[in-house]
C-alpha cells in the first residue's frame, strides 16, 4: 500500500530543488537476491520517477576562509520513491554478518544528483544544504549517524575534455565529514591506479572511516541484470494541480502540486538572506546560524531581550557560546546557558555595569548550571564596574608611575603602547574597570 504522507514528502521536496513533478509516475520491481532484501526484489521508480531536472545551490568557503564564500549549483536528475531495504550488520571478529530487517520494506526517497561536483568539500556542501532543506520541509529528520540520510557517492576520474572514467560506488556513508573524506581519497586512488599503468573497477566500495580509506566489497564488472517489470500490485502514480483537478474528487484523497507549493515554509537560503537583511549580519555568520540546529531561534530570542545591537550578540553567540557548546560536545538544546540568561548578561554589559572582561567570567559562571542569574555572580564575585572616577584616577596614576619607559614611548609618539597601560589597569581593577574610560583618563594624565 502507498504511504501518502511519503508522496507529499518526495513532491515537496521535488519543489524545494526546483523539480518538474511528474502527473503521472510509474512503479517498478527490481530482482536482485541479497540477504538484506527478503522479498527477493525491490519497489522502485526506474522508468518515471516522481520528480525530474532539478537543481541544487549550495556555497562553500574558499580556502577555509568563512569570508570569502562561492556558490555553485548541482543538477538533480530525479527524485524517485522506492523499499528500504534491510541493514547488513558485519561482525569482523566472528567473521559474520547479521541482517536488521526492520525497516525492509519502508518508504525510501532517493535523490540522485548529476556529476557536477568535483571534490569531497563540494560534496560535503551539497549533501548539508540538501540536509537543511530535508529538515526545513520535514520530510525527514535526516540525522546521519542515525541512517535517516544516507550517501552512495558515485567518483571517477578524467582528462578535461575526455569522457568520464570508469566509476566506482561508495555505499551508506552516514557522515558529512566521513563523505569529504571519502570522495577525496577515491579521487586520489583512481588517479594514483591510473598513473602506474593500472586500471578502475567498476565496483562498490565502503568507507573504513578508521583507517581513513576505502574498501572493496564487491565487483559490478559483470553487468548485473534486474530484469525490471512494471510493480504489478501498484497503479501509476496519479498527482494533480489546481487546473486538472476534477470536481467530483474528494480533496482529502488526492494529491495537489500546487496546494503543497503554497505551503512550502522559507527555504535555508531564504532564511540565510533575510537573517542578514534583518540583522545586519554578516552573510558568513548567517550560514553559521542555519547549519548549527536550533541556534538561528537561539539567537532571535536573546535580540529579542536585550538592548545590544545584533552585530554584537552574533559575536558573543558565535565565538563564545558556541565554542563552550563545542568543547563540551553538547547541541544548542543542551546549553545550560539559555537565551534568557545570556540576553540578561548583555544587558548588564551593554548598560555599563561590567566590563566585557567581566561578562566572559560571568558567562564562565553561567556555564556551570548552578541556576544564579547573571546579576546574582556579578554580586557575589564583585564583578561591577568602578564608579567612582577618583578611585579610577588614583590607579591610572599608579599605572603610569611605575611604568617610565612606556610613558616615554607613549610621549615619543608610538601611540600602541597606551593598550598596555589599559591593560595593567584592567589588570589591576580585575576587569571591573570600563577600557573607553581608562582609555581617556590615561590621554588626559599623560597630556599633562
Amino acid at each position: 500500500v502507498l504511504n501518502r504522507r511519503c508522496v507529499e514528502a518526495a513532491v515537496m521536496t521535488g519543489l524545494a530543488l526546483n523539480c518538474s513533478i511528474n502527473k503521472k509516475s510509474l512503479f517498478d520491481r527490481k530482482h536482485y537476491f541479497y540477504a538484506d532484501l527478503p522479498a527477493g526484489y525491490q519497489i522502485t521508480q526506474q522508468r518515471v520517477p516522481i520528480a525530474v531536472n532539478g537543481s541544487l545551490s549550495y556555497s562553500l568557503c574558499i580556502d577555509n576562509k568563512m569570508s570569502q564564500m562561492v556558490t555553485k549549483t548541482v543538477r538533480i536528475k530525479q527524485i524517485q520513491l522506492e523499499q528500504d531495504s534491510g541493514k547488513s550488520l558485519h561482525d569482523d571478529t566472528r567473521s559474520q554478518t547479521l541482517v536488521d530487517l526492520n525497516r525492509a520494506g519502508v518508504g525510501l526517497m532517493e535523490v540522485v544528483m548529476e556529476p557536477d561536483m568535483c571534490c569531497g568539500e563540494e560534496a560535503a556542501a551539497a549533501v548539508r544544504e540538501l540536509q537543511l532543506i530535508l529538515q526545513t520541509l520535514g520530510s525527514s529528520q535526516a540525522v546521519m549517524a542515525e541512517g535517516q540520510l544516507r550517501v552512495d557517492a558515485n567518483v571517477s576520474v578524467h582528462h578535461p575534455g575526455e569522457p568520464y572514467g570508469v566509476r566506482t560506488e561508495v555505499k551508506n556513508i552516514n557522515s558529512i565529514r566521513f563523505l569529504a573524506k571519502a570522495v577525496d581519497y577515491e579521487i586520489q586512488r583512481q588517479i594514483e591506479e591510473l598513473e602506474k599503468g593500472g586500471t578502475i573497477l567498476n565496483e562498490t566500495r565502503a568507507f573504513d572511516s578508521k583507517l581513513g580509506c576505502t574498501v572493496s566489497m564487491r565487483d559490478k564488472e559483470g553487468k548485473q541484470d534486474y530484469r525490471f517489470m512494471p510493480e504489478p500490485n501498484l497503479p501509476p502514480l496519479i498527482l494533480y494541480d489546481t487546473k486538472s483537478l476534477p470536481a467530483n474528487l474528494n480533496h482529502q484523497q488526492v494529491v495537489n502540486i500546487d496546494w503543497i507549493h503554497e505551503r512550502l515554509p522559507d527555504l535555508p537560503s531564504v532564511k540565510r538572506a533575510k537573517l542578514v537583511e534583518q540583522y545586519g549580519i554578516l552573510p558568513e555568520h548567517s550560514f553559521t546560524l542555519l547549519n548549527e540546529d536550533g541556534l538561528t531561534e537561539f539567537f532571535e530570542n536573546v535580540v529579542k531581550e536585550t538592548q545590544m545591537k545584533p552585530k554584537k550578540v552574533i559575536g558573543w553567540i558565535l565565538n563564545d557560546l558556541l565554542s563552550y557548546l563545542k568543547q563540551h560536545s553538547l547541541t544548542v538544546k543542551e546549553s545550560p546557558v539559555s537565551s534568557f540568561l545570556l540576553a540578561d548578561l548583555l544587558n548588564l554589559l551593554e548598560k555599563k555595569e561590567i566590563s566585557s572582561t567581566a561578562a566572559k567570567q560571568v558567562l564562565a559562571e553561567l556555564w556551570k548550571g548552578e541556576g544564579k542569574t547573571p546579576l546574582e555572580i556579578v554580586k557575589e564575585k564583585k564583578l561591577e564596574l568602578i564608579q567612582d572616577q577618583n578611585e579610577l584616577e588614583q590607579i591610572c596614576q599608579a599605572v603610569i608611575d611605575g611604568q617610565e619607559n612606556e610613558v616615554m614611548a607613549i610621549k615619543a609618539g608610538n601611540r600602541k603602547v597606551l593598550n598596555k597601560l589599559i591593560g595593567l589597569v584592567q589588570r589591576e581593577t580585575q576587569g571591573r574597570s570600563n577600557p573607553v574610560l581608562v582609555k581617556q583618563l590615561l590621554e588626559k594624565k599623560l597630556s599633562e
